[in-house]
C-alpha cells in the first residue's frame, strides 16, 4: 500500500474534524446579524442532523480541489461546511415518511424520529437556507464574483435540475422502474450533482482557469458515478450496522439500479474503469493531484 493511500484517510479525518468545528460555530445558539432568534428545538434538530460524525466527504473534495490550485484554505473550509449543511438537509428530507421513510441515519435515529416530522421539515429548510447564507457572507475571503459563481453552481446542483429533481425521479421510480438511461440520469442528479459541485467549487474559489474548472467538474461527475455505484453495491452486500442506515431498500421497493441490471461483477469492473478515468483526468497536475486520485480509489472501495 502506498504512502498516499495511507495518508488520504488521515487527511479525510483531519478535514472532518475541521468541518465539525466550523459547523459547531455556524450552528451556535447566538443569533447572527439580522437574525431575531434561533429557536432551541429547531436548532437542536439541525445540530442532530449535522453534528453526527459524518465522513464529510464532500467538504473534503472542496478543500482538496481548492488546494490543487493553491486556493484559500479557510474559504474552502467554509464552503465545504456550507455544502455539508445542504447535503444534510437533503438527508433529513430524504428520510421523511413521505420520501424514503427511514428510521436510522449514520447509526442514529433520523431527525423526524428523534424530534417530529414538522421539526424535521423545518430543520431541513433551515439548513438549506443556511448553506447559501454561509457562501454569500461578505466576510468569505474570496472575490465577490467567485461567490456569485459558487452560489449559482450550488443552486443548479441542488435544485430542480440537480439533487431535488433527482429525488423526484427517485420517487417516480417506485411506481415505474426506469430504463438504464433513466437510472443514470436519476443518479447523476440525486447523488452526482453535489459531488460534481464539491470538486468544481474548489476550482471556482481558487480562481482556476475555465479549462481547469471543466476538468475538475468532469472529475466530480466521474467520482459521483463511482460513489453511487459503490453505494448500490453496498446496498446489496453490506450490513446495516456497518452502513449506519437501512440496506436493501431499493431492491425491496422495486427500484432499478445499475447493479441490478448488470450484476456485481460488472459493477466492480465498472468501478475500476471509473477510478482509472478519474486518475487520468488528474495526470496533467502531476503529484499535486495524487490526493484526489487516491480519493477516487477510496470512493470505489469504501465499506460504508
Amino acid at each position: 500500500m502506498s504512502t498516499i493511500s495511507l495518508s488520504v484517510p488521515d487527511r479525510m479525518r483531519q478535514t472532518a474534524e475541521a468541518v465539525e468545528a466550523r459547523l459547531t460555530v455556524l450552528l451556535a445558539e447566538t443569533p447572527g446579524v439580522d437574525e431575531i432568534a434561533r429557536p432551541e428545538r429547531l436548532l437542536a434538530a439541525m445540530r442532530h442532523a449535522v453534528l453526527n460524525g459524518g465522513k464529510r466527504f464532500r467538504p473534503f473534495l472542496v478543500m482538496e480541489s481548492a488546494a490543487l490550485f493553491d486556493g484559500n484554505r479557510d474559504a474552502a473550509l467554509t464552503v465545504g461546511a456550507a455544502l455539508e449543511c445542504l447535503h444534510c438537509y437533503s438527508l433529513v428530507h430524504d428520510d421523511l415518511p413521505a420520501m424514503d421513510d427511514d428510521d436510522l441515519r449514520r447509526g442514529k435515529p433520523t431527525v423526524h424520529i428523534a424530534y417530529d416530522e414538522a421539526t424535521a421539515i423545518l430543520a431541513g429548510d433551515s439548513l438549506q437556507t443556511l448553506a447559501f447564507d454561509i457562501i454569500s457572507d461578505p466576510a468569505l475571503p474570496i472575490e465577490p464574483i467567485r461567490q456569485v459563481a459558487l452560489v449559482r453552481a450550488l443552486a443548479r446542483a441542488a435544485g430542480i435540475g440537480g439533487m431535488a429533481g433527482g429525488q423526484a425521479l427517485d420517487l417516480a421510480a417506485e411506481l415505474q422502474a426506469p430504463d438504464e438511461a433513466g437510472i443514470r440520469e436519476l443518479q447523476a442528479m440525486k447523488t452526482g450533482a453535489l459531488i460534481r459541485f464539491a470538486c468544481e467549487a474548489g476550482a471556482i474559489l481558487a480562481g482556476a482557469s475555465d479549462s481547469d474548472r471543466a476538468t475538475l467538474r468532469r472529475f466530480g461527475e466521474v467520482i459521483g458515478l463511482a460513489f453511487q455505484l459503490a453505494d448500490d453495491v453496498l446496498d446489496i452486500t453490506a450490513d446495516a450496522a456497518v452502513m449506519g442506515k437501512a440496506t436493501g431498500k431499493d431492491a425491496g421497493r422495486g427500484k432499478g439500479t445499475l447493479v441490478g441490471l448488470h450484476g456485481l461483477d460488472w459493477a466492480r469492473q465498472r468501478l475500476d474503469g471509473l477510478v482509472e478515468e478519474a486518475r487520468a483526468l488528474l495526470l496533467p497536475y502531476g503529484a499535486r493531484g495524487s490526493v484526489l486520485a487516491e480519493a477516487a480509489h477510496f470512493v470505489a472501495v469504501r465499506e460504508s
